[in-house]
């Protein structure tokens, strides 16, 4: 018998070292993951549905429920862009440099 043993990660770079990503792999699933908890709480707070979602963002109410179910697999940055100007909102992108990259 096979045993596992949990890992904690308290911080989003912590699970991306955990999880053994690149740096910038690491720096997209962060920038994704934030979108995604944008998108959710957007939905939440507006008591939309997913097929609502969907229909605002002209993608699939499938796809739109394995999103917020947490599958970012195979979704782009630029679908999660889409899903919430869709709903009306615009992303605002900042980009600085990182201490270590001098």
């Amino acid at each position: 018998m096979n045993k596992t043993k949990a890992v904690v990660a308290r911080t989003p770079e912590a699970l991306a070292r955990t999880l053994g990503l690149s740096g910038s792999e690491s720096h997209e699933w962060q920038v994704q993951h934030a979108l995604l908890k944008k998108l959710r709480r957007i939905v939440r707070d507006e008591s939309l549905t997913h097929a609502e979602v969907a229909q605002r963002a002209g993608s699939s109410r499938t796809r739109v429920t394995a999103i917020l179910n947490g599958n970012l697999d195979n979704v782009s940055t630029d679908l999660l862009i889409r899903l919430l100007s869709g709903l009306g909102y615009r992303v605002k992108v900042t980009v600085s440099r990182i201490d270590s990259a001098a």
